[in-house]
């Protein structure tokens, strides 16, 4: 793939967007790590290697990405393609970012549901799923350790654990309620909701950039009142009009009609990364509309981690399991799984193509919130409540009296110590756990 040339003593010549296509394909192939390897893998391309982007206001874009509801790493792409080529720049960047994960994330569906309950592919599933917990166990930590600095942010994750396990409680709710704590806390304890140093990456120079730290604002991502009111327009217009032929064609209460509406609201919902908006889905998904079983959750969740792209993108298993169980057949699963994606991600791309502007004219004075503070912590919470509801459903054995499984739970300590002690990256953990549980299954035919 070619690069963008440059001389040793200048800035790189200007981007052609046949360039920003081929690296943006690339990336949605070899996306993989969450969105800390994700933004890590666009850091050393683009600012490090590229030099398309100056350090500075890589991190001005990362900043507000991060503050936004949305997967941040996607919102990062789009930001930083509309920054090169505008408002198509963007499109394209966040499109061919997720393209390549939903691509395969469908193939991967279909297979599961096929094949599923096949001894082999019942046997990995048997391994992978106690990973899966211990990944979700492994996110609260790392989460937890960023955010949790204080005792009070401690009790505000621990309120959000309780609401959601104990009282059953809306995850909007949840968020709503951390927000307000985060209002009064920033007016009366200001410094326990004060924002640490942000993101971590390394900060020495990389030599002059395209868009350097003193390069003026290109003409189309200056803010205009105007413009903001036109993109918002259209990708509003854009939104409702796709949920408006879904239920004309198919019903207000169909299946992929309930999906958009869902969809929108998870899209709207997801501070602090895919896997705090991962129990609201699992409510919607499992107990409410009842698309999937929570076995299968888990399943998706363990596909979702071993491809490319967002981890958000497991919507794209639910609405593709969703749609097959209540429409039937390959090709209504498949609209169901573009449906998901299409409503999770049309509001990052309306928070970036319209929020840009206003950002790019307000550089240097960006910082996060209080209310948003206490959000974090509140995921911390919402996320070992999901580690609790993947636990009763993989460690038990029958309902009551329960048992439990021992080796499933061996399993899953076994990939908390790699995760967490060795810094194992999820895909070897999954592979090896899935290994284990194919060995396990058929020493247990074997009896």
């Amino acid at each position: 793939m070619s690069n963008a040339p440059f001389t040793p003593a200048g800035a790189p010549s200007a981007v052609t967007p046949a360039q920003a296509f081929r690296y943006w394909l690339k990336l949605g192939f070899i996306s993989f790590g969450g969105p800390a390897g994700q933004i890590a893998l666009m850091h050393a391309e683009l600012v490090e290697r590229r030099r398309w982007i100056s350090e500075r206001r890589f991190l001005h874009a990362l900043n507000y990405c991060m503050v936004l509801p949305g997967p941040e790493a996607t919102q990062l792409a789009i930001y930083i393609g509309w920054l090169l080529h505008g408002t198509w720049g963007g499109i394209v960047a966040g499109t061919l970012f997720v393209l390549p994960s939903l691509a395969i994330l469908i193939g991967l569906s279909w297979v599961y549901l096929v094949w599923g309950s096949l001894p082999m592919v019942a046997g990995i599933l048997y391994g992978i799923k106690p990973a899966v917990v211990a990944i979700v166990l492994a996110a609260a930590w790392r989460i937890g350790s960023r955010t949790i600095r204080n005792g009070l942010l401690l009790g505000i994750a621990i309120a959000a654990l309780a609401g959601i396990v104990a009282f059953e409680l809306p995850f909007p709710l949840i968020v709503i309620a951390a927000a307000l704590a985060g209002l009064a806390g920033g007016r009366f304890a200001p410094e326990k909701f004060r924002v640490g140093g942000g993101h971590h990456a390394a900060r020495h120079a990389h030599g002059p950039a395209l868009i350097d730290d003193d390069t003026p604002t290109p003409a189309h991502a200056r803010f205009t009142w105007r413009g903001l009111a036109l993109v918002a327009a259209c990708g509003i217009g854009l939104g409702f009009a796709v949920w408006t032929l879904l239920a004309l064609r198919f019903g207000l209460q169909s299946p992929l009609s309930a999906m958009a509406t869902f969809f929108t609201k998870a899209a709207l919902l997801t501070f602090g990364g895919a896997y705090a908006v991962l129990p609201y889905v699992y409510q919607a998904a499992v107990e409410t509309y009842r698309w999937l079983t929570p076995a299968q959750m888990i399943d998706g969740l363990a596909l979702g981690e071993t491809t490319p792209g967002p981890l958000i993108m497991i919507v794209a298993f639910v609405g593709f399991v969703g749609a097959w169980v209540k429409l039937g057949g390959a090709l209504a699963a498949i609209a169901g799984a573009c449906v998901a994606t299409f409503f999770t991600f049309l509001p990052s791309y309306l928070f970036i193509l319209a929020g840009g502007p206003l950002v790019e004219s307000t550089r240097d004075d960006m910082r996060l919130t209080a209310p948003l503070t206490a959000i974090s912590a509140a995921v911390v919470g919402v996320v070992v409540s999901l580690a609790w509801m993947f636990s009763w459903h993989v460690f038990r054995l029958g309902e009551a009296p329960a048992r439990w499984d021992l080796v499933s739970m061996a399993i899953a300590a076994a990939a908390a110590l790699a995760l967490l002690r060795y810094k194992a990256g999820p895909i070897p953990v999954i592979g090896a756990c899935g290994a284990a549980g194919l060995v396990v299954s058929y020493a247990m035919h074997l009896q």
